[in-house]
């Protein structure tokens, strides 16, 4: 379900980290996030580990900006887990990203984690678990329009 006609996702943060340099392929993601062309969901789970992953990742510089930016850009909506459905039993730790997906009934859980792909098959809660190329392709036709 979107809101406010944009689609809303929860970003697995090998995505992001995949994504935050200029030089990246993957740029857009970040770009987009910052021109607010997705809504995106996160926990206090989910915050954590972005900072965690991000400042190991990058510079002290890089990672500030890209924190400071979850916090103050307003297409970024925190979300309040009370259910946990423990859906994945390979690496539970990716778990925080589905209950947050569920909770925000969201459009797309973005990822290119292979722990996801049982999730697909899944008529409940469903889930539409997408990679980062068909996220780009979504975000390419968003500019588009």
């Amino acid at each position: 379900m979107t809101r406010s006609n944009k689609i809303s996702v929860v970003i697995d943060t090998n995505v992001f980290v995949s994504c935050i340099s200029r030089k990246s392929i993957n740029h857009l993601v970040y770009k987009g996030l910052v021109q607010e062309l997705y809504d995106l969901h996160i926990t206090n789970d989910i915050l954590l580990e972005y900072e965690e992953t991000i400042s190991f990742k990058y510079d002290p510089d890089t990672s500030e900006l890209f924190l400071t930016a979850l916090h103050e850009l307003p297409n970024v909506h925190k979300e309040e887990v009370f259910f946990y459905w423990n859906l994945i039993s390979e690496d539970v730790d990716d778990n925080k990203f589905v209950d947050c997906a569920i909770i925000s009934n969201v459009d797309y859980l973005v990822t290119n984690d292979k722990h996801f792909n049982p999730l697909k098959e899944l008529n409940y809660p469903k889930l539409k678990i997408i990679s980062i190329e068909e996220f780009i392709l979504i975000l390419q036709s968003l500019l588009k329009s």
